[in-house]
């Protein structure tokens, strides 16, 4: 069994002042396989002063120096591979394949791309007689999800590191042991002394505390809608800045010019991704009226191709869901659409068939689904797709538009002018086009509800920057 009953604090692994030991589960078994300790308001507080401590002469760093710093994480993270994967793998339940592939290199991608980014960034601007400056934030809360342990964190800490802040990071107390490994890169990588701190427990304590702490000058989170108007409120006792990455209900347009076959391919990939755990989920799926049942047929010759299995099996395209809760969460939605008046297509209630150790579900597909359904409304994060059927364009977007999120959407067709009229149209703060890869430069945020700020590249850095004005100078 893993165990990491201490926090780092100031370079070094230092005891609690907590006795309560939370156990982590793999959720493809069912069983406990590791422990953390539960940590304090007395150990945030330790974290947070030498967070304070560290900022002076963190911040002063020069580019080059920050640049170097990033460039040994990479090497260190890089020497970590196999651990990092088998990691994910035991405490998201993510396949091994999918750990390798995702998990552990958009980490990766995250700290290559903040050295890249930094090399070119402009700190300082002159008009006439005024300089512009953009100096570090200062001590900064970092309180992140379990659905990428790896990405979500990476990010934020890169582009912390880049813009010379020191940071406390509180992890998801379901998946610790990914971030108690970058801990241990960063240590072998040298990153001074208190610019790293990291904090296990709960969201209660922890979580809440980093948000209120008077000596946190700015909050990083990504998580849910009501966590993040906690944190909110929180933050707005001492007026500090607050970042969200929240949720989503992310549209799919499919136009009628595109292969139906690869279109439904497209769709499943989505839906399916990290067992549907994916705040950019394109869960609403927009089709042509008359083209529903071609869909529909392609997407059923599809799905045996995307299989649930255990995480250690080669052609495992599904893992297991979080947890109980998790799985309590979309068997309720699911019901929901059942009882809404959604067909039900593919999938259902229950589990697959042969797994029921483990917090499996079936990928499940509804048809007829109107945009005011719970399940066309409301986060499921879980493999649901609702299909939704227009008659225009112009009502496509109207439908995509009618939520209260604003994260992703997906825009799939032939017509260039049709994809353009519909990607500048969709509010929300990434529009991705025919299953067009990553861009790690791109900033990643979203409108509306689904948060405020961005992350990734320069967008990234941007985020733990104050901006000054010297006039006259």
């Amino acid at each position: 069994m893993k165990k990491k009953l201490q926090h780092y604090i100031n370079g070094e692994w230092i005891d609690s002042t907590a006795t309560n030991i939370i156990d982590v589960t793999n959720p493809a078994t069912e069983e406990v396989f590791g422990q953390i300790i539960d940590g304090t308001k007395e150990d945030l507080d330790k974290a947070v002063a030498a967070a304070r401590a560290a900022f002076p002469a963190f911040s002063q760093t020069t580019r080059e120096e920050r640049i170097a710093l990033l460039q040994r994480i990479t090497k260190e993270y890089e020497k970590r591979k196999d651990e990092i994967v088998t990691t994910v793998t035991n405490e998201l339940g993510a396949p091994l394949t999918l750990s390798e592939k995702v998990h552990y290199n958009m980490g990766l991608n995250h700290f290559e791309q903040a050295a890249k980014e930094l090399a070119a960034f402009e700190f300082e601007e002159n008009r006439g007689t005024t300089v512009i400056r953009k100096e570090p934030i200062g001590v900064c809360g970092l309180i992140t999800p379990w659905n990428f342990p790896m990405n979500q964190t990476s990010t934020k800490l890169a582009s912390a590191f880049a813009a010379g802040c020191t940071v406390v990071l509180k992890p998801s107390e379901l998946t610790p042991f990914s971030a108690i490994i970058l801990a241990e890169v960063f240590e072998a990588a040298g990153v001074p002394k208190g610019v790293f701190n990291l904090v296990n427990g709960t969201g209660e304590v922890v979580g809440n505390g980093i948000s209120a702490h008077p000596d946190i000058d700015f909050v990083s989170f990504t998580g849910s809608g009501l966590t993040g108007q906690k944190i909110s409120e929180n933050a707005a006792k001492t007026i500090k800045k607050v970042a969200l990455e929240l949720g989503g209900k992310s549209p799919m347009i499919i136009l009628d010019d595109y292969d139906m076959e690869k279109a439904a391919e497209m769709a499943l990939s989505n839906v399916i991704f990290n067992s549907g755990q994916v705040c950019t989920l394109a869960s609403r799926t927009l089709i042509p009226a008359l083209k529903q049942e071609e869909f529909i047929e392609a997407v059923k010759k599809l799905l045996p191709n995307f299989k649930v299995g255990t995480p250690n099996q080669e052609k495992s395209r599904l893992g297991p869901l979080i947890s109980q809760k998790q799985f309590d969460r979309v068997q309720g939605y699911i019901q929901k659409g059942i009882d809404e008046g959604a067909t039900l297509a593919i999938g259902g209630l229950g589990k697959p068939a042969e797994l029921e150790k483990g917090y499996y579900v079936k990928p499940t597909v509804f048809t007829n689904v109107k945009n005011e359904m719970t399940i066309a409304q409301e986060e499921i994060f879980g493999p649901v797709m609702s299909v939704i059927t227009y008659d225009s364009l112009d009502e496509a977007i109207e439908i995509a538009n009618d939520t209260i999120y604003g994260l992703a959407g997906y825009v799939i067709g032939e017509d260039r002018e049709k994809i353009r009229k519909i990607a500048s149209s969709i509010r929300a703060g990434r529009i991705t086009v025919n299953q067009a890869s990553s861009d790690y430069s791109a900033p990643f945020g979203g409108y509306k509800q689904s948060g405020v700020g961005r992350e990734w590249g320069d967008y990234g850095i941007e985020e733990y920057l104050e901006v000054k004005s010297v006039v006259g100078i």
